[in-house]
Protein backbone atom coordinates (compact mmCIF):
# COMPACT_ATOMS: atom_id res chain seq x y z
CA UNK A 1 0.00 0.00 0.00
CA UNK A 2 0.70 3.48 -0.24
CA UNK A 3 1.99 5.81 2.14
CA UNK A 4 -1.43 7.79 1.14
CA UNK A 5 -3.54 5.22 1.88
CA UNK A 6 -1.81 4.51 5.89
CA UNK A 7 -1.97 8.21 6.31
CA UNK A 8 -5.81 8.56 5.63
CA UNK A 9 -6.27 4.93 7.72
CA UNK A 10 -4.45 6.85 10.51
CA UNK A 11 -6.08 10.01 10.78
CA UNK A 12 -9.28 8.53 10.22
CA UNK A 13 -9.09 6.21 12.54
CA UNK A 14 -7.56 8.97 15.41
CA UNK A 15 -10.99 11.02 14.66
CA UNK A 16 -12.90 7.76 15.60
CA UNK A 17 -10.40 6.81 18.95
CA UNK A 18 -10.82 10.27 19.87
CA UNK A 19 -14.21 11.02 19.40
CA UNK A 20 -15.58 8.28 20.91
CA UNK A 21 -13.47 8.52 23.79
CA UNK A 22 -14.95 11.71 24.79
CA UNK A 23 -18.16 9.73 24.06
CA UNK A 24 -17.59 7.35 26.27
CA UNK A 25 -17.03 10.27 29.25
CA UNK A 26 -20.87 10.95 29.22
CA UNK A 27 -22.44 7.95 27.48
CA UNK A 28 -25.24 5.72 29.47
CA UNK A 29 -23.50 2.53 30.62
CA UNK A 30 -25.89 0.53 28.26
CA UNK A 31 -22.66 1.53 25.71
CA UNK A 32 -19.65 0.56 27.28
CA UNK A 33 -19.63 -3.07 24.99
CA UNK A 34 -20.33 -0.61 21.43
CA UNK A 35 -18.41 1.93 22.36
CA UNK A 36 -15.05 -0.10 23.48
CA UNK A 37 -15.51 -2.28 20.62
CA UNK A 38 -15.18 0.29 17.81
CA UNK A 39 -12.10 2.29 19.93
CA UNK A 40 -10.47 -1.17 20.35
CA UNK A 41 -10.87 -1.65 16.25
CA UNK A 42 -10.17 2.27 15.62
CA UNK A 43 -7.13 1.82 17.91
CA UNK A 44 -5.52 -1.13 16.36
CA UNK A 45 -5.76 0.01 12.60
CA UNK A 46 -4.16 3.38 14.43
CA UNK A 47 -1.00 1.37 15.51
CA UNK A 48 -1.28 -0.63 12.08
CA UNK A 49 -1.27 2.50 10.20
CA UNK A 50 1.14 4.27 11.94
CA UNK A 51 3.46 1.13 11.66
CA UNK A 52 3.23 1.15 7.95
CA UNK A 53 3.91 5.02 7.71
CA UNK A 54 7.11 4.32 9.62
CA UNK A 55 8.01 1.74 7.56
CA UNK A 56 6.97 3.43 4.26
CA UNK A 57 8.96 7.28 4.88
CA UNK A 58 11.31 6.40 7.60
CA UNK A 59 12.44 2.74 6.46
CA UNK A 60 11.87 1.57 10.07
CA UNK A 61 14.32 4.19 11.80
CA UNK A 62 12.58 4.77 15.04
CA UNK A 63 13.59 8.44 16.82
CA UNK A 64 12.38 9.89 19.69
CA UNK A 65 9.35 11.70 18.94
CA UNK A 66 7.75 8.25 17.73
CA UNK A 67 8.28 6.59 20.81
CA UNK A 68 6.32 9.48 22.52
CA UNK A 69 3.46 9.38 19.69
CA UNK A 70 3.26 5.20 20.98
CA UNK A 71 3.03 6.43 24.54
CA UNK A 72 0.50 8.96 23.54
CA UNK A 73 -1.27 6.48 21.54
CA UNK A 74 -1.29 3.50 24.41
CA UNK A 75 -2.47 6.25 26.75
CA UNK A 76 -5.87 7.22 24.77
CA UNK A 77 -6.67 3.97 23.71
CA UNK A 78 -6.86 3.10 27.86
CA UNK A 79 -8.73 6.18 28.30
CA UNK A 80 -12.29 4.63 26.99
CA UNK A 81 -12.32 1.41 29.05
CA UNK A 82 -11.13 2.91 32.42
CA UNK A 83 -14.13 6.11 31.20
CA UNK A 84 -16.51 3.79 32.10
CA UNK A 85 -15.55 1.81 35.72
CA UNK A 86 -14.45 5.43 37.12
CA UNK A 87 -17.37 8.05 36.46
CA UNK A 88 -16.23 10.64 39.23
CA UNK A 89 -12.91 11.13 37.72
CA UNK A 90 -13.92 11.71 33.82
CA UNK A 91 -12.80 15.60 34.23
CA UNK A 92 -9.45 14.14 34.94
CA UNK A 93 -9.50 11.91 32.03
CA UNK A 94 -11.10 14.87 30.08
CA UNK A 95 -7.48 16.52 30.58
CA UNK A 96 -5.75 13.67 29.89
CA UNK A 97 -7.34 12.62 26.27
CA UNK A 98 -6.95 16.35 25.25
CA UNK A 99 -3.00 16.30 26.89
CA UNK A 100 -2.48 13.23 25.10
CA UNK A 101 -3.67 14.48 21.58
CA UNK A 102 -2.08 17.77 22.00
CA UNK A 103 0.99 15.55 23.02
CA UNK A 104 1.20 13.26 19.48
CA UNK A 105 -0.26 16.77 17.26
CA UNK A 106 3.22 18.35 18.56
CA UNK A 107 5.52 15.18 17.85
CA UNK A 108 4.23 15.16 14.38
CA UNK A 109 4.73 18.69 13.68
CA UNK A 110 8.28 19.80 15.20
CA UNK A 111 10.11 16.38 15.46
CA UNK A 112 11.98 17.76 18.14
CA UNK A 113 14.50 14.39 19.01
Amino acid sequence: MSSTVYYVLHVVSLFLLTGYTFYAFAAPAETRKKVLMITGIASLVMLISGFGLISKIYANNFTGWMIVKMVCWLGLSALAGVAYRRREKVKLFATLAIAFAFVAALMVYTKPF
